[in-house]
């Protein structure tokens, strides 16, 4: 049975409208709007994204990816008419009429899938599940539940039966506790080894190459024995585009891990290389089960779902409940299928956020730093707490710079974290290497900032909001173990009392209204002043910022109160790690083994959430009357979105990052592959761009030279690219700039991506070019503008020939798209880095101009490199900026044409030279 109800399928100025009994209609948007108010709620696909482009609030619709997620949770599809009919193997849409048609038929097929599954496998959560979602008001419910064989009910009190059905733990296995793996051992790996892994990994299919072979080897000299030297073996690798580095370096490091019983940790910048990574080993595992057990991908616990979050969400008042429950019914239903639970980038699918209750997927990862560990009911189901433990005996863990990084600040790669105990990775490699400097800063930068603050007091109090779902405080998660404990009480109590003058619940509107309440707030509120009196410039997409100094009245005094008010909270807080360490010490012989990790875990959080935090807070403070330790940079900033003050506070960063990095990270491991596409910079002098990519990298503070490999990209760039500098479109001309963007993505037919220096720049083309393109049958995707996470975005371009893609950099670095798909890349003005605080600084540290000229370069080769991803590829290059310097056309490959031209003469050339792949 299919709902008798209209079909809406939107494009930015038309719309097409079928009706109930049949009739297909294109209508205007204005009439969309009449209709939607007054008619039966149609069937879309994604109802967020089409009531943003009618430019109305959300409105009752059956949407077809709800359907979806329901029938095939944990299943890929691009969320679109075109990716449903693809993922369903349907007819593909051809034009707006075919989509709205191909939902019609979609929706039959998932439904009829859904009748033929119960009928000869089973699915006992999904008639339970779907009525629970009816008491929100699920559109599908009815059809769905007639589907399934069951009667539909309009009784608004749903049964225990179906309650059980959201209880998702009930259905999970228990994960096992694992040997972790003991020291790795000291064979080495030699070439003919290597070789041959390479050739097995590759198949007899692959295409050969002699310089993936070359720098496979390279690889190798990270994984010989370790010298015992106290400096790990470390292998600086470029690999052009097309060389094929994710196999070249899999195999030796698969070898080593083989013959040494050992782990090595690979880790990426980008999610889009996490999910390359993860399809590339399945050639080194082909077996799902062996794989599962051999790699891991790991991730913070900020990625993962939580089931004791999901469980007090689930079990609200049911007043405010139920409103979720068609959320939690598609929640339930991705959680009992999916793979390990990880809900950024795993087989979450990025549009399932958009069709769920606000700050639902936030309160349902583990984000807060609330855990209880084994004090948790679902402890031996937790989907972090799996990954952990397997990570310890995995043979690849697939992880981030961030995460690495952190952890091993902290020193917590494993499930105890009892710091006596811990074992450091020994191998690694390090891809998307030309991130580890910004990813570094990231990573070893401290903020004394409200946001940081007052989530602290969150943490160390509990929430003062009564919209929290599950926000407690540290006496209330440690309670048990410290029951009768009247001293470890008594300190605690004084901690929370302590905490009373860190920013409270509403200190964002209060900020706004120059209306600060106590102590920090009223600190924070004179860092606002001064910063807005020192920097005066109009607001933009960027924050304000000022030099750290005590220059306004009051702000001395107000620094000086604040570091005695922390010390208030931090004494205690030290008593108190004191006071459970001694308790491990006195009860080691009885203390069960959970409640013994699970000490160690609170005194791990107690020392780096609070006294690290506290500490280094109040040295920045004190260091306010003085002089910023050398090797930082301190400033004052606002962060500002949309005309609101969104934070404010007192920074310091690295001036260079790397060195942290070097001494927590890599130092102590044994062996490390650094590499990338775009290690070097391409001044024209080899020696001098080695050498920047070892500062870049972090390697010249090692005391022994790191082995140093290029190979080139195979493809011939010379004659497969063309680059174009536009000279006459005026950056300050908005018009020019979208009319420039307009025709260039015409003459290309799509296959185009528009890449920004500042989202207001972005949204402003976007505005303009938007139906232009639409009438010319050219689909147009918008990082900032869409309701769609910056991965789908990318995959629904990847997938449809003739579209095109604006976005700024997490699109540049996010694009892997080979094919026909992409053959445009048109950069709206010469990427300079922003001439921050920070920036001055680095500038000044790390070489004046050429400093700059090297951060452009390396922006511009990184994009051109995704232009060409296959040996056929072709594709034009294009900067619309005539203040682009000669000296940075050496981004680009030796022998491509650089040519200097008018926008008329642009497309011109560009229409001939596309016409040749025709």
């Amino acid at each position: 049975m299919l709902p008798e109800v209209p079909i809406l399928v939107c494009a930015a100025k038309k719309a097409v409208w079928i009706s109930a009994y049949g009739e297909i209609e294109n209508i205007s948007i204005s009439e969309v709007k009449k209709r939607i108010k007054h008619q039966e709620p149609p069937i879309v696909c994604h109802a967020p994204e089409t009531a943003r482009r009618l430019g109305v609030p959300a409105f009752d619709a059956f949407d077809v990816l709800e359907l979806y997620a329901f029938v095939r949770p944990a299943r890929f599809v691009l969320p679109t008419p075109r990716g449903l009919a693809e993922a369903l193997t349907l007819s593909l849409p051809g034009n707006l009429e075919r989509e709205a048609e191909s939902l019609l038929a979609a929706t039959s097929a998932l439904l009829a899938e859904l009748s033929e599954r119960v009928q000869e496998l089973g699915d006992v959560q999904a008639a339970p599940t779907a009525r629970a979602m009816a008491i929100s008001g699920w559109p599908w419910a009815q059809v769905v539940l007639a589907a399934l064989g069951e009667n539909y009910s309009t009784n608004p009190f749903i049964s225990a039966k179906d309650t059980e059905a959201l209880k998702v733990w009930n259905y999970l296995p228990d994960w096992e506790e694992v040997i972790p793996k003991s020291s790795p051992g000291k064979k080495s790996i030699n070439d003919r080894e290597t070789n041959e892994r390479l050739l097995s990994l590759l198949g007899k299919t692959s295409e050969k190459r002699v310089e993936q072979v070359s720098y496979s080897i390279s690889c190798n000299n990270s994984f010989q024995a370790y010298d015992e030297s106290g400096e790990p073996r470390i292998v600086l690798a470029e690999a052009g585009t097309g060389v094929g580095k994710t196999l070249g370096y899999i195999a030796p490091a698969s070898l080593w891990s083989e013959k040494n019983n050992g782990t090595v940790w690979i880790s990426t910048f980008t999610k889009n290389l996490q999910r390359q990574l993860d399809f590339e080993l399945d050639r080194l595992y082909p077996d799902a089960e062996e794989k599962n057990r051999r790699v891991v991908i790991r991730k913070g616990r900020e990625n993962y779902f939580c089931l004791l979050n999901y469980d007090e969400v689930l079990n609200q008042n049911p007043t405010v409940s139920f409103s979720n429950w068609i959320s939690l019914g598609l929640m339930a239903r991705w959680a009992l299928q999916t793979r390990d639970g990880d809900m950024r980038g795993g087989d979450f699918p990025g549009w399932l956020k958009d069709l769920m209750s606000p700050n639902l997927i936030t309160n349902l990862t583990d984000t807060r730093g609330e855990c209880i560990y084994s004090s948790c009911r679902h402890y031996k189901r937790c989907f972090i707490e799996h990954s952990v433990r397997r990570a310890e005996s995995a043979d690849i863990v697939v992880a981030n710079h961030a995460l690495v990084m952190i952890q091993a600040a902290h020193n917590s790669f494993g499930s105890n974290k009892d710091i006596s105990e811990k074992k450091m990775p020994l191998r690694y490699i390090f891809d998307e290497g030309h991130h580890l400097f910004n990813a570094a800063d990231n990573a070893f930068s401290t903020h004394l900032t409200a946001r940081e603050t007052a989530e602290l007091r969150r943490w160390l109090i509990g929430s003062d909001s009564v919209n929290q779902t599950r926000s407690k405080g540290l006496k209330e998660r440690i309670k048990d173990l410290i029951s009768g404990d009247e001293e470890t009480i008594k300190l605690i109590d004084e901690i929370i009392k302590a905490a009373q003058i860190l920013p409270a619940f509403g200190w964002i509107n209060r900020l706004n209204k120059d209306d600060a309440i106590g102590l920090s707030e009223t600190f924070f509120a004179l860092i606002r002043t001064q910063v807005y009196f020192q920097d005066t410039k109009e607001p933009s997409g960027y924050s304000l910022e000022a030099k750290a100094s005590l220059s306004i009245d009051g702000l001395e005094e107000a620094a000086v109160k604040l570091i005695g008010a922390l010390s208030k909270i931090n004494e205690p807080l030290k008593k108190l790690i004191s006071s459970l360490v001694k308790k491990l010490k006195k009860e080691a012989e009885s203390l069960d083994v959970q409640v013994r990790i699970r000490i160690e875990n609170v005194c791990h959080s107690l020392d780096r959430r609070g006294r690290q935090s506290i500490e280094t807070w109040c040295q920045m403070l004190n260091d306010l009357s003085g002089k910023t330790p050398e090797g930082f940079v301190d400033w004052f900033g606002v962060e500002r979105i949309n005309g609101r003050d969104l934070n404010v506070g007192l920074h310091r960063h690295w001036i260079d990052p790397t060195n942290p990095f070097m001494d927590n990270v890599i130092k102590p491991a044994h062996g490390v592959v650094i590499t990338s596409a775009t290690l070097r910079d391409v001044t024209g002098d080899k020696e001098i761009d080695w050498k920047i990519a070892e500062q870049r990298t972090g390697t010249v503070h090692l005391k022994s030279s790191a082995t140093l490999a290029s190979e080139p990209s195979p493809f011939d760039y010379m004659n497969h690219t063309r680059v174009m500098i536009v000279e006459d479109v005026s950056r300050k001309n908005i018009d020019a700039t979208a009319e420039a963007y307009r025709e260039l993505f015409l003459t290309a037919g799509g296959g185009s991506i528009g890449l920004f220096t500042a989202i207001s720049r972005l949204r402003d083309v976007a505005k303009r070019i938007s139906i232009p393109l639409e009438e010319a049958g050219l689909k147009l995707l918008a990082q900032h503008v869409d309701n769609l996470d910056t991965g789908t975005l990318v995959d629904i371009f990847r997938a449809e020939e003739h579209s095109c893609l604006l976005g700024t950099d997490a699109v540049r670095d996010g694009i892997d798209v080979p094919g026909y798909s992409l053959r445009l890349i048109v950069f709206d003005r010469v990427p300079w880095p922003r001439p921050d605080i920070l920036h001055k600084h680095r500038r000044n540290y790390f070489g004046g101009k050429s400093y700059d000229d090297m951060l452009t370069r390396a922006k511009l080769k990184q994009a051109y490199g995704r232009l060409i991803r296959q040996t056929k590829d072709r594709g034009v290059f294009v900067i619309l900026d005539n203040s682009m310097p000669s000296r940075l056309l050496s981004s680009f490959p030796k022998g491509v044409q650089v040519t200097r031209n008018r926008l008329k003469d642009a497309i011109i050339q560009t229409r001939a030279f596309l016409s040749l792949h025709d």
